[in-house]
């Protein structure tokens, strides 16, 4: 088991760097390049635990890929040129690997079966079964149909109009991908909107989509051609390094090539009503994706209470928002995030957990947390879960925190962030 130490005492953060790519694009990249007909290539891809899931995942069912340096390039089969898999697909511990391919297996003319590592196969896969068996799906799973692992028999889909009970990119893009294989028009509603980077590159790719509020219709899509894309840095793994400078006296730091989509930055709105010193320049576009830089000073905070408005937007940051809470004056509620219950491990008792051997003032909710800002933690011995976004967040703390913090499984960073603790630490000397 791997473990990292953290030195507190709020050394300052100086200088600028560039996070890996988005995790949620990179893994949309490779599906959709290995169903496009011809070869894709994608720039900047994130090159992690997760996304390489996704990666062997494709591979299995007939998919070609090769690096030149950060380029992957993927010879794709076309949109009816998957093969049967002649092994069981592993989607690792990335659920978006899992709930996504679901979608697009289920419609697909062969057998196949799916699996995930201790901690996916306690995620929900429930809520995409249900809409893709009424799609007319055949699908086998664990626990009433609700755990893998699970077994696909594709078939031939009909369209729905699904109205979704939860706001969730992951359940949509599943859909969605089901959808453009299934007669008719399918259609997706959600209670408020969720990311939007599957909508973004159908687009990106030349498919139909029809977006009015949290109303989405795909339609059955003929071969499609490869296009190139070019993957920005994820706003997720640049969360961290934003509450850091921000929590820790005399930083300022600029990261660059952020994407900065709508659905996602959340983070940064939420900070700026805490009194955060956050700035977006050199705004672009980068195929059909918003794109920045961002400039990030030490600030004083105050707390916020942050509910479902904000929720959908930030849901993945809610642990490091949590850290921010620590050092804001006042109390910081967080509601309505039951979500993270069912993440990598349940994020809400994790972070709590967590956060409290180090000395802070948290109290679980049911739904969230109360945070009260003192401004003081001590070190102490700590444990990421196996969840990579606790493993950054206690990270995070850990700088604030009087003497050095042990983080226990600190390799679940991996996951997303291979380099995190390196960077880090360039940026703290």
């Amino acid at each position: 088991m791997q473990s990292t130490r953290i030195a507190g005492n709020g050394l300052s953060l100086n200088g600028e760097l560039t996070p890996p790519g988005d995790k949620s694009i990179s893994h949309r990249a490779i599906i959709m390049g290995s169903i496009a007909s011809g070869s894709t290539n994608v720039d900047g891809i994130l090159i992690s635990d997760d996304v390489l899931s996704t990666k062997k995942s494709m591979e299995m069912l007939g998919a070609e890929f090769r690096f030149h340096g950060n380029r992957l390039v993927i010879k794709g089969r076309g949109l009816y040129g998957l093969a049967e898999p002649d092994e069981i697909i592993d989607a690792g511990n990335s659920g978006t690997t899992a709930r996504i391919l679901t979608g697009l297996l289920s419609a697909q003319n062969f057998f196949s079966c799916m699996t995930g590592d201790k901690y996916l196969r306690k995620r929900p896969m429930g809520r995409v079964i249900k809409p893709l068996l009424s799609m007319g799906a055949r699908i086998w799973a664990r626990s009433e149909n609700n755990l893998l692992p699970m077994a696909i028999k594709g078939s031939g889909l009909t369209s729905i109009r699904y109205e979704s009970p939860v706001s969730s990119a992951q359940v949509k893009s599943s859909v969605m991908l089901a959808g453009i294989y299934a007669d008719g028009v399918t259609e997706i509603t959600e209670p408020s909107c969720s990311r939007d980077h599957t909508e973004r590159m159908f687009t990106h790719f030349g498919l139909k989509v029809s977006v009015s509020g949290t109303n989405v219709k795909v339609s059955k899509a003929e071969e499609f051609h490869a296009t190139d894309i070019i993957v920005p840095s994820d706003i997720s793994s640049a969360a961290y390094f934003i509450v850091a400078a921000l929590i820790n006296p005399g930083s300022e730091i600029l990261l660059k090539n952020i994407g900065v989509n709508p659905y996602r930055t959340g983070i940064i709105d939420t900070l700026n009503m805490m009194g955060a010193s956050i700035e977006i320049i050199n705004k672009r576009d980068v195929n059909n994706e918003p794109v920045g830089d961002i400039i990030v000073k030490s600030s004083s905070l105050k707390s916020l209470e942050i509910g479902k408005d904000l929720i959908p937007r930030l849901i993945d940051e809610i642990p490091v928002i949590a850290v921010a809470a620590c050092f804001a004056e006042g109390i910081t509620t967080i509601r309505d995030a039951g979500e993270l219950r069912v993440k990598e491990t349940d994020r809400i008792t994790a972070i709590v957990s967590e956060l409290t051997k180090l000395g802070a003032n948290v109290k679980e909710l049911e739904d969230g947390m109360v945070i009260e800002g003192t401004g003081r933690l001590t070190a102490a011995e700590c444990n990421s879960w196996g969840d990579h976004r606790i493993a950054m967040s206690l990270a995070i703390a850990a700088t604030r925190a009087h003497g050095e913090t042990i983080i226990n499984n600190s390799g679940s960073v991996g996951i997303s962030y291979p380099e995190f603790f390196n960077t880090l630490s360039r940026l703290r000397e």
